[in-house]
């Protein structure tokens, strides 16, 4: 029998609008994904993914770190903050695999996701759960007797909706936020449903760091959310996340990609390079033989990433040659 629930949206005339920007630079992405640096797009497009939904939920692992862990390199973090790393990359892993009109697949995924991390990974909470500024309650959950009956409502509307499916995907994710179906791991799997559903619509989807691009305008991702849940329409939403899908697909669309032998991709440091930037970042001020010992970089190759950095403009020494330290150019 054909389900009758619906949840409560409405389609604006932006929200059109936006359809058609995204439906015209689908093939444009589409096509610069098949150049001869898509497979090195698509391995920083992923890192990118992981690093911004993790870091929404708090991780402070850099994508250096992140591309460590992948190359399956010893890295110094919180071990709860490695464990969600390792969970991430095994769940995208097996990306491909899921379906995402399945609740058995999210159950798997969740597994993945959350495995080591909690309890009852990969099963839906039997505890109330609310999301929280402070003191003050965001929103409150649905109890959780009412979980399992309002995801099975939720992926047969997913299943049977004429939609569009980029309203469908910025619906399911609103709706799966609103529902809170775990007692941890909701937005990092609310964002991966998303990208699942919309793979549906064109297969450049799982490699489209959207994640990254949200943990970029947090603030206004919640804001979104609190007025969906306000105005009990999440027009609000749709408009946030399709225009947000709509700055990525344009952003990822530049010039070819060039890695050189520093580490160096177009004027972007990655690698070994930015393990010594990002240092930098978080410790002001500091010299280098700090950043040796504390990154596990050889003297001698901190030197050399040390001048590249300031040969790229990115970092500026102050200070007395014996006293003084690196920091970051404001306008590097």
């Amino acid at each position: 029998m054909k389900s009758t629930y619906k949840p409560p949206f409405t389609i604006s005339s932006k929200a059109i609008n936006q359809i058609a920007d995204i439906s015209a630079q689908i093939e444009r992405y589409a096509i610069r994904m098949e150049q001869e640096d898509g497979l090195l797009l698509r391995k920083i497009n992923r890192i990118k993914t992981i690093q911004g939904s993790l870091a929404i939920e708090g991780n402070t692992l850099s994508e250096t770190m992140i591309t460590e862990i992948l190359e399956g390199k010893h890295v110094v973090a919180p071990l709860r903050e490695i464990q969600e790393v390792k969970n991430a990359i095994k769940t995208y892993d097996a990306f491909t695999a899921l379906n995402p009109y399945r609740i058995n697949d999210l159950l798997r995924a969740h597994g993945l996701m959350m495995e080591a991390l909690m309890d009852d990974a990969g099963r839906f909470r039997r505890g109330g759960v609310g999301v929280f500024a402070g003191a003050q309650a965001v929103h409150i959950a649905p109890p959780p007797e009412r979980v399992p009956f309002l995801m099975d409502d939720l992926f047969a509307w997913i299943k049977e909706s004429d939609d569009h499916l980029l309203i469908k995907s910025c619906v399911f994710h609103y709706e799966f936020e609103f529902i809170h179906p775990f007692s941890d791991g909701n937005g990092r799997m609310g964002r991966l449903w998303q990208s699942l559903i919309l793979c549906q619509l064109h297969p450049i989807f799982e490699h489209l760091p959207v994640e990254n691009i949200v943990f970029q305008n947090q603030h206004q991702y919640y804001e979104a959310i609190r007025r969906s849940t306000k105005e009990t329409d999440c027009i609000a939403f749709i408009e946030f996340m399709l225009e947000e899908i709509l700055a990525t697909l344009k952003k990822r669309q530049g010039k070819l990609l060039k890695e050189d032998t520093n580490g160096v991709v177009n004027g972007v440091v990655i690698g070994v390079v930015k393990t010594v930037y990002d240092f930098i970042i978080q410790n002001q001020g500091c010299r280098k033989p700090q950043i040796a010992e504390k990154t596990n970089i050889p003297i001698k190759t901190v030197e050399k990433h040390i001048a590249k950095l300031q040969e790229m403009n990115k970092i500026i020494f102050i200070g007395a040659p014996k006293t003084g330290g690196y920091f970051i150019k404001t306008n590097g």
